[in-house]
C-alpha cells in the first residue's frame, strides 16, 4: 500500500487535508478536559467544607473506594442491589 501525505486534499473542494481527522490522542477530549476540571472544582468545595486540602479528600476518596471494592464488601453491595 502506498502511504499517504496528512497533507493530502480531502473533499471535492479541497480545502481540508488528511491530517485535520486524525484525532490527536495525546491531548484530553473537551469532555475529559471539563470533567476532570470540575472533580478538581468538586473536591476543593469538599475540602473548605471540612478543612481539609484537597489532597486529603482525594486520599479519604481512594480509601473509600479500595474498601468498597474490597470482594467481601463488594459481595455485600451486589446482594443489596439485587
Amino acid at each position: 500500500q502506498e502511504p499517504t501525505s496528512l497533507e493530502a486534499p480531502v473533499g471535492d473542494e479541497e480545502d481540508s487535508h488528511l491530517g485535520d481527522f486524525i484525532q490527536d490522542t495525546t491531548q484530553p477530549t473537551p469532555y475529559d478536559a471539563a470533567t476532570r476540571q470540575l472533580l478538581k472544582e468538586h473536591m476543593e468545595e469538599v475540602g473548605r467544607e471540612f478543612a481539609v486540602t484537597r489532597e486529603r479528600i482525594r486520599q479519604i476518596e481512594a480509601k473509600a473506594l479500595r474498601k468498597l471494592r474490597h470482594p467481601s464488601r463488594s459481595k455485600k453491595l451486589k446482594d443489596y442491589l439485587e
